[in-house]
């Protein structure tokens, strides 16, 4: 049976996950740590990608090459970009966009060079697994009473969006290209490419950390300290039961 492999950028984004694998096995490869075991019965492969597009594609294509994982996971925060899309809310991608492709002239703005697509969808039945694990995991957690579970497009660069005007103009300019972005973020839309070269299902689910204003800064880092790893244990645990 081929693993999940649950993919995150930083440690705090899937602290506790090591803990309650069974029969854990610890790998080193292409400088990344990947932990080995079982979760609920479903073997996993846990693993951080680092930040940014380029390492978020090197640790994808090393789940699937060397750890034949046969659906990729992503969890974390994201900032929230979407109007009513607040901290503490959670998104789950039905697609993910490049913020920051541009090849114009050569190709029009946000299009993948030579893919002819500028988005590219998550896989719709992993999708909607998770939007029921997100779900469920809401529901159960009362210290996040009020917050949201959102679906839509997560836009992905390599920048930390920080400050209201920029993140306004990041807004307008994608909808502008026919694109509604609900969160911004360093790593999906790498991920989704690499998955959809290797035509493996991959989804992803962000908890809004920040507003990508100018507060960012200081929200991200209590936000991930404090409650990231909390949503990403329930959200998974969740979801490995429906698997």
């Amino acid at each position: 049976m081929q693993p999940t492999a649950i993919l995150s950028a930083l440690d705090q984004e899937q602290r506790g996950l090591i803990e309650l694998l069974q029969q854990p096995q610890k790998v080193q490869h292409a400088g990344r740590t990947f932990w080995l075991g079982n979760l609920h019965g479903q073997p996993v492969v846990l693993a951080i990608a680092k930040i940014g597009k380029v390492s978020a594609a090197i640790t994808s294509a090393a789940l699937i090459e060397r750890f034949g994982a046969g659906r990729i996971i992503f969890v974390g925060v994201a900032g929230g970009l979407g109007t009513g899309v607040n901290v503490g809310d959670v998104v789950v991608a039905t697609g993910f966009v490049q913020h920051d492709m541009n090849a114009s002239p050569l190709f029009p703005r946000y299009e993948v060079p030579l893919y002819g697509q500028t988005t590219f969808a998550s896989d719709a039945a992993l999708t909607a697994l998770l939007c029921q694990a997100a779900s469920a995991a809401l529901a159960s957690n009362p210290t996040v009473f009020g917050a949201k579970l959102h679906q839509g497009l997560i836009a992905s660069g390599d920048r930390f969006v920080s400050a209201a005007r920029e993140s306004g103009a990041l807004r307008e300019s994608l909808a502008g290209a026919g694109h509604e972005i609900l969160a911004v973020e360093m790593e999906c839309a790498a991920v989704a490419q690499v998955c959809s070269d290797y035509g493996v299902a991959f989804a992803a689910v962000r908890t809004i950390s920040d507003r990508a204003d100018d507060n960012a800064p200081v929200d991200f880092a209590t936000f991930v300290e404090q409650v990231a790893s909390r949503y990403a244990r329930l959200v998974i645990e969740k979801l490995l039961l429906l698997l």
